[in-house]
């Protein structure tokens, strides 16, 4: 894949370069050459919705997808650690998408692993994954494999927001871009399944005398079972928190709290270097910390999530990031629904992982 040299890519208006700096946030195509540049001392950071909406409105009307960068036709707003410069963390990368009505963001394929969790979507809104078409509906989160082409498609009259989750960071220091991405022949796949397919191959249900040989496709080929295609509908998944809040006690740090597993196996983490949970807060939780980065989305409701001597205050759709080693809990004001992702998993991976309470 040709990369653009910095002189070649997209202007944006200085209205929306203006907002962009203002806020703390960079287009997806200008930081792709920085990730893996790792900091010592990440800080916490907070993003505000009206702050991302207003960035990315612009960024809509000075960018068609079709003029992007190729490899990198997407249009997003990526929020930038104060002290990283290119993502939110070391080890995380978290950007708001939007496709506009009428819109496909073409296939392509990587070797990272991502999510997309809809922001302001409904049922005319897909993102193709493995030859299916998954709605993308407020809440909805799908996960999109390593080496699994897809493609966003919107057909509706609405523009659709999400938000982009991936592990990006971790390794693009090290690997050459030429095997990270690579573009489909068409810019939409051939949608080859039906509606239901991925999730009726892990249902309670599976194909008889199938076994799975854990095996990653494409040029890297790796022993852990593979995460699939899968979209987790808000709707069962609320459902069942609210289940959790109205028959068990909360956990102290993370007050009602569901892990997004891995179909495959049943059993977090969904991808092996990020985990992610719905958590409902319906009160103060206990400070403690961690040598774990933590990003979080709020679905809903308002509060703050103290960090050292820091206070994140937060409302509905906000972003913000608690890096690693730092005391925090959170204080919802009334109820809140947040989505949480860490890369707890790389570090559990190598026993590396520890946690503990600050000391009186």
């Amino acid at each position: 894949m040709a990369q653009k040299e910095p002189e070649e890519l997209l202007e944006l208006s200085s209205d929306t370069r203006g907002i962009l700096e203002q806020h703390g946030l960079r287009p997806l195509w200008e930081v792709e050459d920085d990730f893996g540049n790792v900091i010592d001392d990440p800080e916490p950071g907070i993003w505000h919705w009206a702050e991302i909406q207003e960035a990315i409105d612009g960024i809509e009307a000075d960018v068609p997808i079709a003029e992007l960068p190729p490899g990198f036709q997407r249009r997003v707003a990526v929020p930038i650690n104060r002290s990283l410069g290119n993502a939110i963390s070391n080890t995380i990368y978290v950007g708001v998408q939007t496709v506009s009505p009428g819109e496909t963001a073409p296939a392509h394929r990587h070797s990272a692993n991502a999510l997309r969790f809809t922001i302001d979507g409904n049922e005319d809104m897909k993102t193709v994954v493995a030859g299916e078409e998954f709605p993308m509906e407020n809440n909805d989160l799908i996960t999109t494999p390593q080496w699994e082409w897809h493609d966003h498609v919107n057909d509706s009259d609405e523009t659709a927001a999400w938000l982009d989750v991936l592990d990006l960071p971790l390794f693009l220091d090290s690997m050459n871009k030429q095997q990270v991405f690579e573009n489909h022949e068409l810019e939409r796949q051939p949608v080859t399944k039906t509606q239901g397919y991925w999730d009726s191959q892990y249902g309670r249900g599976r194909p008889a005398d199938e076994k799975s040989d854990g095996e990653i496709p494409g040029p890297f080929e790796g022993k852990c079972e593979a995460t699939p295609p899968y979209r987790f509908g808000w709707d069962e998944m609320e459902e069942t928190l609210r289940q959790r809040a109205d028959n068990d006690d909360p956990d102290r740090n993370d007050g009602y709290s569901l892990a997004y597993v891995n179909p495959a196996t049943g059993k977090e983490p969904l991808f092996p270097t990020m985990s992610f949970r719905a958590q409902l807060l319906q009160e103060t939780t206990d400070p403690h910390f961690h040598n774990a980065t933590e990003v979080y989305f709020v679905i809903e409701g308002e509060g703050a999530t103290h960090v050292d001597s820091e206070a994140l205050e937060w409302g509905q759709w906000d972003i913000f990031v608690v890096p690693p080693d730092a005391t925090h809990h959170h204080e919802p004001d009334d109820e809140a629904v947040l989505l949480g992702m860490t890369d707890r998993p790389v570090l559990e991976a190598f026993n590396f992982y520890a946690e503990a309470e600050p000391s009186s």
